[in-house]
């Protein structure tokens, strides 16, 4: 798929089939993630799959999102601040940015390879450290699940860029001779 039809085919999708996926591809995605931009080329993420039913849907529970127990593997993404402490005062928000572009990267893969997915930040950090034995001083940065969509599911409508673009200050409208975005 070329990169703009993988940008426009992304999607949130809560609607999974049992459909069974080749953990070759779990590594592929990853592996996508891992090629994102880090802060001093550190290693501060750490991905945990999770691919045990019982684990998938106590994680689920942990998220009160019911749609993730129907996942056949989940992607948890962790980061360690210990390794980012260089930066000092700025570590957590290299350490974000870092974690928002490995998860863009891992979701654009999965879209690539004609799976789907859902970026869950919402969950009980406490829980899902317990369920899956994480130290207290690792963050749980996203769940990521990833199964074979029940239906073909578009992608929502998104900001005209004439509404979120502004030249030179802020508020200062898109210049009217300047070309459309498709």
């Amino acid at each position: 798929m070329d990169f703009k039809s993988v940008i426009r085919k992304r999607a949130s999708i809560r609607d999974y089939s049992d459909k069974k996926i080749k953990i070759e591809n779990i590594i592929n995605i990853i592996e996508a993630g891992n090629l994102a931009p880090s802060p001093g080329n550190l290693s501060i993420l750490k991905y945990i799959i999770i691919d045990e039913k019982e684990k998938i849907k106590k994680i689920s529970e942990a998220c009160a999102q019911e749609f993730i127990k129907d996942a056949p593997f989940l992607i948890i993404i962790c980061s360690d601040l210990k390794q980012s402490k260089i930066y000092e005062e700025k570590a957590e928000k290299y350490t974000k940015q870092h974690s928002g572009a490995v998860i863009e990267n891992i979701l654009l893969k999965i879209t690539d390879l004609g799976l789907s997915s859902c970026w869950i930040g919402a969950f009980s950090d406490l829980l899902v450290k317990r369920i899956l034995n994480i130290p207290e001083d690792i963050e749980v940065e996203a769940i990521i699940p990833v199964a074979y969509s029940k239906k073909n599911i578009k992608q929502k409508i998104k900001n005209s860029l004439d509404n979120i673009i502004y030249f030179n200050k802020w508020k200062n409208k898109l210049k009217k001779d300047y070309p459309k975005v498709n």
